[in-house]
């Protein structure tokens, strides 16, 4: 099933995998609802409009993709932007749903070792931890919150990487194989309010 999604990224550094999403996509495209290469250029704009311009790409969406960059936290809008897919907003009467949210890790200097940490626990699981400080805390903040959890080892306590988390992370290879498993995964989890989750929905 497709969902109409919107991608929040740093334009500077993260606008090519953003194309190659948009790519990925194939015929679903058309559910895209956020910016493109052709898209108006409104950074000498000001704040309001912007701000007016993103949520009308974003209302309607049920689906947001984040694209976690080394130097994501130096923009001034995808915390927002992350904050505003989170909530229940009401328009002309009409009250929006909670999105799914999956997070996709760009590959940096060719892995992701930049973010990511890979080690084998002594009952043998592999298990992956990320460097918070990169991201912001509302994405944080949204890792690791299943409730109740279910752990895939009741060993060492590992979690689901896709549904231990409101907020999942996959490699920008592994994404774009197969971009409809991910999206479909973050929206089944939006299903319900979240429910099963303890949603962290302001910054």
């Amino acid at each position: 099933m497709s969902h109409k999604t919107f991608i929040s990224y740093k334009y500077s550094e993260a606008r090519n995998l953003r194309n190659s999403i948009i790519d990925a996509l194939g015929d679903d495209a058309i559910y895209y609802q956020g910016e493109t290469s052709s898209s108006p250029d409104l950074s000498d704009t000001s704040t309001e409009n912007i701000k007016k311009n993103l949520t009308d790409m974003m209302y309607g969406t049920s689906v947001t993709i984040v694209i976690i960059s080394p130097n994501m936290k130096n923009s001034n809008w995808i915390d927002w932007e992350i904050e505003y897919s989170l909530k229940n907003i009401t328009r002309k009467g009409r009250t929006s749903h909670t999105n799914g949210v999956v997070g996709v890790i760009m590959k940096f200097n060719g892995g992701y070792s930049w973010l990511k940490r890979t080690s084998t626990n002594g009952d043998g699981c592999t298990s992956s931890s990320y460097d918070e400080s990169k991201v912001y805390s509302i994405i944080n903040n949204n890792r690791f919150n299943q409730n109740p959890k279910k752990y895939s080892c009741d060993t060492c306590k590992t979690v689901n990487a896709l549904t231990g988390s409101y907020i999942a992370y996959v490699e920008e290879e592994t994404f774009l194989s197969d971009p409809q498993k991910y999206i479909d995964n973050a929206y089944d989890k939006s299903e319900n309010d979240a429910a099963g989750y303890d949603l962290t929905k302001t910054r």
